[in-house]
């Protein structure tokens, strides 16, 4: 069945002239939302409101509440990675369709991650801050990617790419998740291990979780306190794992050589002391944004409203 009415959400595609053209070449007469992200399910009930189609990105509440209101959606195209604001099992209830192209986004994250390991590990937010403060410190001696032991903690999507970028360097890479990859373990020569050896092995540790029940307030204090001295964490995947009053008090114990974050609980961040700790590098959400990404998330999201499939909630956890 194809889409007659076609309903916009995300901003990112209407407001960007690479984006859009792509949407409206094949929907011309779709309706498109002009306003900041839709957070609120009033609010998107009545944007949705007499629409059989619709593109969302990450915030957009598809709820119970949501879709027994509009009966006449019948099928979702999803920009962006992550799937927290999705009730499936609504889904399921009133036969919406979900369209979703798994890693779409997972070069331009796992890029970003190389960035941040390469950075932290050269102390580059830390003396690039000094530099701008006008304090001029001297030469700095960091440590080398090359030869390190990485630990990943999820090895989904993103993580298998980390883990390919990771070659030319010769790393020991472990790596800790809820589910077992064996053939890739082999093939790419990982070693998995528990969460424990993890924290214990990794002189840089790389979150690539989603966003669950369990894994939110993963990283307390207890399990920060447990990282190897002088690792660098990074986390482009998901605030909210990570507490960040605890990564604080680490990062101001000095037990981190630095932690780069690219995501935060509340975005746009607010935590300002965290932001401004010397040791912090941080990004506002940026893993996905590259030109060449978003167009393919867009193009996803396109071939996503003529999926025909049932939706199968676990799938959507993969990271």
């Amino acid at each position: 069945m194809s889409v007659k009415k076609l309903a916009v959400c995300p901003p990112s595609i209407v407001g960007n002239p690479l984006l859009l053209p792509r949407v409206l070449a094949k929907y011309p007469d779709a309706t498109l939302w002009k306003g900041e992200r839709i957070v609120d399910e009033d609010v998107l009930i009545e944007f949705l409101r007499g629409h059989d189609g619709a593109i969302v990105g990450v915030n957009e509440p598809i709820t119970e509440r949501v879709l027994t209101a509009l009966p006449e959606l019948k099928v979702i195209g999803k920009m962006a990675a992550g799937c927290e604001a999705i009730d499936f099992e609504a889904m399921k209830k009133h036969s919406v369709r979900f369209g979703y192209t798994f890693g779409v986004n997972k070069l331009a994250v796992a890029e970003l991650t190389i960035s941040f390991m390469i950075s932290g590990l050269r102390m580059v937010g830390e003396l690039n801050l000094a530099m701008r403060n006008g304090e001029r410190p001297g030469m700095r001696s960091g440590g080398l990617l090359t030869g390190r032991t990485v630990g990943l903690h999820g090895c989904g999507n993103i993580g298998k790419e980390v883990v390919r970028l990771l070659k030319p360097f010769g790393c020991t890479v472990l790596a800790c998740d809820v589910k077992d990859y064996p053939d890739f373990y082999r093939a790419n020569d990982v070693t998995p291990v528990g969460l424990d050896e993890l924290l214990e092995r990794s002189e840089v540790l790389s979150l690539h979780l989603p966003k669950t029940k369990t894994t939110r307030g993963m990283y307390c204090g207890d399990v920060l306190s447990r990282i190897k001295n002088g690792a660098v964490l990074v986390n482009t995947c998901r605030g909210e794992i990570v507490d960040e009053t605890a990564l604080l008090d680490v990062l101001k114990a000095g037990k981190l050589r630095a932690a780069c974050f690219d995501v935060f609980a509340i975005e746009p961040a607010t935590c300002d002391e965290l932001l401004a700790h010397p040791r912090m590098l941080a990004t506002p959400h940026i893993g996905a944004g590259a030109d060449e990404i978003r167009i393919m998330m867009v193009d996803a999201a396109i071939k996503g409203l003529e999926v025909n499939e049932a939706v199968d909630p676990a799938k959507y956890y993969e990271n």
